[in-house]
Protein backbone atom coordinates (compact mmCIF):
# COMPACT_ATOMS: atom_id res chain seq x y z
CA UNK A 1 0.00 0.00 0.00
CA UNK A 2 1.43 3.41 -1.00
CA UNK A 3 1.66 6.34 1.45
CA UNK A 4 1.85 10.05 0.67
CA UNK A 5 4.79 12.08 2.10
CA UNK A 6 2.40 13.94 4.41
CA UNK A 7 1.04 10.70 5.85
CA UNK A 8 4.55 9.40 6.45
CA UNK A 9 5.52 12.54 8.37
CA UNK A 10 2.32 12.49 10.40
CA UNK A 11 2.79 8.78 11.13
CA UNK A 12 6.34 9.37 12.37
CA UNK A 13 5.24 12.20 14.64
CA UNK A 14 2.56 9.97 16.09
CA UNK A 15 5.24 7.56 17.37
CA UNK A 16 7.19 10.24 19.31
CA UNK A 17 4.98 10.05 22.46
CA UNK A 18 5.35 6.27 22.42
CA UNK A 19 9.16 6.52 22.27
CA UNK A 20 9.23 9.15 25.06
CA UNK A 21 6.99 6.93 27.18
CA UNK A 22 9.29 3.97 26.56
CA UNK A 23 12.35 5.87 27.81
CA UNK A 24 10.34 7.16 30.79
CA UNK A 25 9.49 3.58 31.76
CA UNK A 26 13.19 2.59 31.57
CA UNK A 27 14.15 5.53 33.76
CA UNK A 28 11.39 4.77 36.23
CA UNK A 29 12.50 1.14 36.40
CA UNK A 30 16.05 2.30 37.15
CA UNK A 31 14.73 4.53 39.91
CA UNK A 32 12.72 1.68 41.48
CA UNK A 33 15.73 -0.66 41.39
CA UNK A 34 17.86 1.97 43.11
CA UNK A 35 15.18 2.47 45.72
CA UNK A 36 15.21 -1.27 46.54
CA UNK A 37 18.97 -1.25 46.88
CA UNK A 38 19.37 1.96 48.89
CA UNK A 39 15.99 2.57 50.49
CA UNK A 40 15.77 5.89 48.63
CA UNK A 41 14.25 7.07 45.38
CA UNK A 42 17.30 7.82 43.24
CA UNK A 43 15.46 10.26 41.00
CA UNK A 44 13.83 12.24 43.78
CA UNK A 45 17.19 12.43 45.61
CA UNK A 46 18.79 13.83 42.46
CA UNK A 47 16.05 16.42 42.13
CA UNK A 48 16.47 17.50 45.75
CA UNK A 49 20.22 17.76 45.39
CA UNK A 50 20.19 20.45 42.67
CA UNK A 51 17.65 22.61 40.81
CA UNK A 52 16.62 21.53 37.32
CA UNK A 53 18.78 22.83 34.47
CA UNK A 54 18.09 23.28 30.79
CA UNK A 55 18.73 20.20 28.72
CA UNK A 56 22.28 20.00 27.36
CA UNK A 57 23.52 18.12 24.33
CA UNK A 58 23.92 14.43 25.08
CA UNK A 59 27.43 13.29 26.05
CA UNK A 60 28.93 9.90 26.37
CA UNK A 61 28.24 8.56 29.83
CA UNK A 62 31.27 8.37 32.11
CA UNK A 63 32.06 4.91 33.46
CA UNK A 64 30.20 4.30 36.73
CA UNK A 65 32.38 4.41 39.85
CA UNK A 66 32.33 1.39 42.10
CA UNK A 67 30.36 2.03 45.27
CA UNK A 68 32.49 2.28 48.41
CA UNK A 69 32.13 -0.87 50.52
CA UNK A 70 29.83 -0.43 53.50
CA UNK A 71 31.69 0.06 56.77
CA UNK A 72 31.28 -2.97 59.03
CA UNK A 73 29.90 -2.37 62.53
CA UNK A 74 32.66 -1.76 65.11
CA UNK A 75 35.31 -1.97 62.38
CA UNK A 76 37.43 0.59 64.25
CA UNK A 77 37.48 -1.40 67.51
CA UNK A 78 41.04 -2.58 68.34
CA UNK A 79 41.63 -6.34 68.30
CA UNK A 80 44.78 -8.35 69.11
CA UNK A 81 47.09 -5.37 69.46
CA UNK A 82 49.19 -7.66 71.64
CA UNK A 83 49.26 -11.35 70.76
CA UNK A 84 49.98 -14.17 73.25
CA UNK A 85 53.44 -14.71 71.74
CA UNK A 86 54.25 -11.02 72.10
CA UNK A 87 52.22 -9.78 75.09
CA UNK A 88 52.38 -6.46 76.88
CA UNK A 89 53.76 -6.43 80.41
CA UNK A 90 51.46 -4.51 82.73
CA UNK A 91 51.95 -3.57 86.36
CA UNK A 92 49.47 -4.33 89.14
CA UNK A 93 48.31 -1.13 90.84
CA UNK A 94 45.68 -2.61 93.18
CA UNK A 95 44.18 -5.97 94.11
CA UNK A 96 41.34 -6.04 96.64
CA UNK A 97 38.41 -8.28 97.55
CA UNK A 98 35.17 -7.50 95.73
CA UNK A 99 33.14 -9.44 98.32
CA UNK A 100 31.56 -8.46 101.62
CA UNK A 101 32.06 -10.28 104.88
CA UNK A 102 30.31 -13.64 104.94
CA UNK A 103 30.54 -14.23 101.21
CA UNK A 104 31.35 -17.57 99.61
CA UNK A 105 34.64 -18.02 97.77
CA UNK A 106 37.26 -15.47 96.76
CA UNK A 107 36.70 -12.73 94.17
CA UNK A 108 39.25 -9.98 93.55
CA UNK A 109 39.11 -6.65 91.69
CA UNK A 110 42.52 -6.25 90.04
CA UNK A 111 43.80 -3.19 88.15
CA UNK A 112 46.80 -3.05 85.80
CA UNK A 113 48.77 -0.02 84.64
CA UNK A 114 49.06 -0.02 80.83
CA UNK A 115 51.35 3.01 80.62
CA UNK A 116 54.30 2.73 78.26
CA UNK A 117 52.59 0.44 75.78
CA UNK A 118 53.81 0.98 72.21
CA UNK A 119 51.44 0.76 70.45
CA UNK A 120 48.91 1.82 73.07
CA UNK A 121 46.85 -0.96 74.65
CA UNK A 122 43.39 0.37 73.80
CA UNK A 123 40.09 -1.44 74.35
CA UNK A 124 36.37 -0.71 74.60
CA UNK A 125 33.59 -1.85 76.91
CA UNK A 126 32.61 -5.50 76.39
CA UNK A 127 36.01 -6.76 75.25
CA UNK A 128 38.27 -9.30 76.98
CA UNK A 129 42.00 -9.70 77.48
CA UNK A 130 44.32 -12.68 77.89
CA UNK A 131 46.43 -13.30 80.98
CA UNK A 132 49.56 -15.46 80.81
CA UNK A 133 50.21 -16.88 84.26
CA UNK A 134 53.83 -17.01 85.37
CA UNK A 135 55.60 -20.36 85.45
CA UNK A 136 55.18 -23.52 83.39
CA UNK A 137 52.62 -26.28 83.06
CA UNK A 138 53.16 -29.97 83.89
CA UNK A 139 54.88 -30.48 80.54
CA UNK A 140 57.36 -27.69 81.14
CA UNK A 141 55.72 -25.33 78.67
CA UNK A 142 54.49 -21.76 79.33
CA UNK A 143 50.90 -21.57 80.48
CA UNK A 144 48.36 -20.80 77.79
CA UNK A 145 46.56 -17.47 78.09
CA UNK A 146 43.22 -17.39 79.91
CA UNK A 147 40.60 -14.91 78.75
CA UNK A 148 38.89 -12.56 81.22
CA UNK A 149 36.14 -10.01 80.55
CA UNK A 150 37.35 -6.46 81.17
CA UNK A 151 35.48 -4.80 84.05
CA UNK A 152 36.51 -1.20 83.35
CA UNK A 153 35.59 1.30 80.66
CA UNK A 154 38.09 2.41 78.04
CA UNK A 155 39.07 5.26 80.39
CA UNK A 156 39.88 2.91 83.25
CA UNK A 157 38.89 3.18 86.89
CA UNK A 158 41.08 6.28 87.24
CA UNK A 159 39.57 7.91 84.09
CA UNK A 160 43.10 8.51 82.72
CA UNK A 161 42.84 5.96 79.91
CA UNK A 162 45.91 3.99 80.98
CA UNK A 163 44.55 1.16 83.16
CA UNK A 164 42.56 -2.05 82.80
CA UNK A 165 40.58 -3.81 85.54
CA UNK A 166 39.42 -7.42 85.94
CA UNK A 167 36.97 -9.14 88.26
CA UNK A 168 38.41 -12.58 89.02
CA UNK A 169 37.00 -15.47 91.05
CA UNK A 170 39.51 -18.03 92.25
CA UNK A 171 38.55 -21.36 90.73
CA UNK A 172 38.50 -24.19 93.26
CA UNK A 173 37.13 -27.70 92.97
CA UNK A 174 37.47 -31.09 94.66
CA UNK A 175 39.13 -34.06 92.96
CA UNK A 176 39.81 -37.37 94.70
CA UNK A 177 39.37 -35.68 98.05
CA UNK A 178 41.86 -32.94 97.20
CA UNK A 179 41.14 -29.22 96.63
CA UNK A 180 42.40 -28.13 93.23
CA UNK A 181 43.07 -24.44 92.58
CA UNK A 182 42.74 -22.95 89.12
CA UNK A 183 46.16 -22.00 87.78
CA UNK A 184 45.51 -18.57 86.27
CA UNK A 185 42.74 -17.43 88.64
CA UNK A 186 44.87 -18.30 91.69
CA UNK A 187 47.86 -16.52 90.14
CA UNK A 188 45.79 -13.38 89.59
CA UNK A 189 44.06 -13.39 92.97
CA UNK A 190 47.41 -13.58 94.78
CA UNK A 191 49.12 -10.74 92.92
CA UNK A 192 50.42 -7.68 94.79
CA UNK A 193 50.81 -4.05 93.68
CA UNK A 194 54.00 -3.70 91.68
CA UNK A 195 53.89 -7.23 90.23
CA UNK A 196 54.41 -7.55 86.48
CA UNK A 197 51.85 -9.46 84.39
CA UNK A 198 51.84 -10.48 80.73
CA UNK A 199 48.62 -9.34 79.02
CA UNK A 200 47.42 -10.05 75.47
CA UNK A 201 44.50 -8.62 73.51
CA UNK A 202 42.12 -7.00 73.52
CA UNK A 203 39.79 -9.53 71.89
CA UNK A 204 36.11 -9.90 71.07
CA UNK A 205 33.28 -7.93 69.47
CA UNK A 206 30.38 -10.10 70.62
CA UNK A 207 29.59 -8.05 73.75
CA UNK A 208 30.02 -4.50 72.46
CA UNK A 209 27.43 -1.83 73.24
CA UNK A 210 25.43 -0.27 70.39
CA UNK A 211 26.35 3.26 69.35
CA UNK A 212 22.84 4.69 69.66
CA UNK A 213 22.26 6.68 72.86
CA UNK A 214 18.57 5.71 72.99
CA UNK A 215 19.18 1.95 72.93
CA UNK A 216 17.63 -0.28 75.61
CA UNK A 217 20.00 -2.66 77.38
CA UNK A 218 18.88 -5.82 79.23
CA UNK A 219 21.74 -7.45 81.18
CA UNK A 220 21.68 -10.98 82.64
CA UNK A 221 24.70 -11.80 84.81
CA UNK A 222 25.83 -14.28 87.43
CA UNK A 223 29.00 -14.09 89.52
CA UNK A 224 31.98 -12.54 87.77
CA UNK A 225 29.87 -12.38 84.60
CA UNK A 226 29.06 -8.94 86.00
CA UNK A 227 32.43 -7.66 84.68
CA UNK A 228 31.27 -6.33 81.28
CA UNK A 229 28.02 -5.09 82.85
CA UNK A 230 30.01 -2.99 85.30
CA UNK A 231 31.81 -1.41 82.35
CA UNK A 232 28.49 -0.72 80.59
CA UNK A 233 26.90 0.86 83.66
CA UNK A 234 29.92 3.02 84.40
CA UNK A 235 29.85 4.26 80.80
CA UNK A 236 26.14 5.02 81.09
CA UNK A 237 25.89 6.55 84.54
CA UNK A 238 29.29 7.54 85.98
CA UNK A 239 29.42 11.38 85.82
CA UNK A 240 33.13 11.61 84.92
CA UNK A 241 32.64 9.04 82.16
CA UNK A 242 29.75 10.99 80.67
CA UNK A 243 31.84 14.16 80.73
CA UNK A 244 34.72 12.45 78.94
CA UNK A 245 33.02 10.52 76.17
CA UNK A 246 29.99 12.80 75.53
CA UNK A 247 27.83 9.67 75.10
CA UNK A 248 24.65 10.52 76.97
CA UNK A 249 22.64 7.36 77.50
CA UNK A 250 18.92 8.07 77.11
CA UNK A 251 17.48 4.57 76.92
CA UNK A 252 16.41 2.01 79.52
CA UNK A 253 18.95 -0.26 81.23
CA UNK A 254 17.83 -3.29 83.25
CA UNK A 255 20.32 -5.42 85.18
CA UNK A 256 19.42 -8.90 86.43
CA UNK A 257 22.13 -10.09 88.82
CA UNK A 258 22.40 -13.59 90.29
CA UNK A 259 24.43 -14.47 93.40
CA UNK A 260 24.32 -17.12 96.16
CA UNK A 261 24.29 -14.58 99.02
CA UNK A 262 23.86 -10.83 99.44
CA UNK A 263 27.55 -10.62 100.38
CA UNK A 264 28.37 -12.05 96.95
CA UNK A 265 26.62 -9.26 95.02
CA UNK A 266 29.58 -7.69 93.21
CA UNK A 267 29.67 -3.87 92.89
CA UNK A 268 26.22 -3.76 94.48
CA UNK A 269 26.81 -0.38 96.15
CA UNK A 270 27.75 1.24 92.83
CA UNK A 271 24.68 -0.12 91.06
CA UNK A 272 22.35 0.97 93.85
CA UNK A 273 23.88 4.44 93.64
CA UNK A 274 23.33 4.65 89.89
CA UNK A 275 19.74 3.50 90.34
CA UNK A 276 19.09 6.23 92.91
CA UNK A 277 20.57 8.90 90.61
CA UNK A 278 18.92 7.67 87.40
CA UNK A 279 15.64 5.99 88.45
CA UNK A 280 14.06 6.59 85.03
CA UNK A 281 16.89 4.87 83.18
CA UNK A 282 18.07 1.99 85.39
CA UNK A 283 16.33 -1.00 86.97
CA UNK A 284 18.26 -3.44 89.13
CA UNK A 285 16.76 -6.86 89.91
CA UNK A 286 18.58 -9.38 92.14
CA UNK A 287 18.26 -13.16 92.41
CA UNK A 288 19.92 -14.36 95.63
CA UNK A 289 19.64 -18.14 95.55
CA UNK A 290 20.37 -18.99 99.19
CA UNK A 291 18.29 -16.19 100.67
CA UNK A 292 15.26 -15.84 98.39
CA UNK A 293 12.60 -18.26 97.17
CA UNK A 294 10.87 -18.50 93.83
CA UNK A 295 7.12 -18.96 93.41
CA UNK A 296 7.48 -22.74 93.76
CA UNK A 297 9.28 -22.47 97.08
CA UNK A 298 12.68 -23.35 95.60
CA UNK A 299 15.82 -21.27 95.41
CA UNK A 300 15.63 -18.00 93.53
CA UNK A 301 17.76 -18.02 90.39
CA UNK A 302 18.11 -15.46 87.63
CA UNK A 303 15.82 -17.45 85.32
CA UNK A 304 13.06 -17.19 87.95
CA UNK A 305 13.36 -13.41 87.84
CA UNK A 306 13.16 -13.53 84.05
CA UNK A 307 9.89 -15.45 84.29
CA UNK A 308 8.51 -12.98 86.85
CA UNK A 309 9.13 -10.07 84.49
CA UNK A 310 8.53 -11.97 81.23
CA UNK A 311 5.86 -9.65 79.84
CA UNK A 312 7.90 -6.49 80.45
CA UNK A 313 11.02 -8.10 79.00
CA UNK A 314 9.26 -9.15 75.81
CA UNK A 315 7.60 -5.76 75.49
CA UNK A 316 11.12 -4.33 75.45
CA UNK A 317 12.37 -6.97 73.00
CA UNK A 318 9.64 -5.94 70.54
CA UNK A 319 11.47 -2.61 70.31
CA UNK A 320 14.22 -3.00 67.65
CA UNK A 321 16.49 -0.78 69.76
CA UNK A 322 16.62 -3.32 72.60
CA UNK A 323 19.77 -5.43 73.10
CA UNK A 324 20.17 -8.38 75.50
CA UNK A 325 23.52 -9.27 77.10
CA UNK A 326 24.18 -12.56 78.89
CA UNK A 327 27.42 -13.29 80.78
CA UNK A 328 28.39 -15.85 83.42
CA UNK A 329 28.82 -19.57 83.92
CA UNK A 330 27.79 -21.73 80.97
CA UNK A 331 25.36 -23.57 83.24
CA UNK A 332 23.11 -20.50 83.36
CA UNK A 333 22.23 -20.70 79.65
CA UNK A 334 19.79 -23.66 79.76
CA UNK A 335 17.83 -22.03 82.60
CA UNK A 336 17.66 -18.70 80.78
CA UNK A 337 16.59 -20.44 77.56
CA UNK A 338 13.87 -22.34 79.39
CA UNK A 339 12.59 -19.16 81.02
CA UNK A 340 12.65 -17.26 77.72
CA UNK A 341 10.87 -20.15 75.97
CA UNK A 342 8.06 -20.05 78.54
CA UNK A 343 7.87 -16.28 78.45
CA UNK A 344 7.82 -16.18 74.65
CA UNK A 345 5.12 -18.85 74.49
CA UNK A 346 2.85 -16.69 76.65
CA UNK A 347 3.16 -14.00 73.96
CA UNK A 348 2.49 -16.49 71.16
CA UNK A 349 6.16 -16.51 70.11
CA UNK A 350 8.64 -19.33 69.49
CA UNK A 351 11.89 -18.58 71.34
CA UNK A 352 13.82 -21.17 69.28
CA UNK A 353 13.02 -19.07 66.21
CA UNK A 354 13.25 -15.65 67.85
CA UNK A 355 16.65 -16.04 69.47
CA UNK A 356 18.57 -16.72 66.19
CA UNK A 357 16.81 -13.73 64.63
CA UNK A 358 17.89 -11.52 67.52
CA UNK A 359 21.46 -12.77 67.22
CA UNK A 360 21.49 -12.22 63.45
CA UNK A 361 20.21 -8.68 64.00
CA UNK A 362 23.07 -8.09 66.46
CA UNK A 363 20.73 -7.77 69.44
CA UNK A 364 21.46 -10.98 71.39
CA UNK A 365 24.94 -11.03 72.94
CA UNK A 366 26.14 -14.02 74.99
CA UNK A 367 29.48 -14.83 76.58
CA UNK A 368 29.60 -17.80 78.94
CA UNK A 369 32.45 -19.90 80.26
Amino acid sequence: MAYSETKVVIGGLAHIPIIIGFFYLIRRQYSFGAMLRTGKNALSEKVKAAPAKAAAPAKAAAPAKAAAPAKKPHSDVPVNTYKPKAPFTGTVTENYSALKEGAIGKVQHITFDLSGADPDFKYVEGQSCGILAAGEDAKGKPHRPRLYSIASTRYGDNFAGNTLSLCVRQLQYEKDGETINGVCSTYLCNLSPGDKVKISGPVGKEMLLPDEEDSNIIMLATGTGIAPMRAYLRRMFEPTEIEKHKWNFKGKAWLFMGAPKTANLLYDGDFEHYKSKFPENLRYTKAISREQQNTKGGRMYIQDRVLEHAEEIFNMIENPKTHIYLCGLKGMEPGIDEAMTTAASAKGLDWSELRPKLRKAGRWHAETY
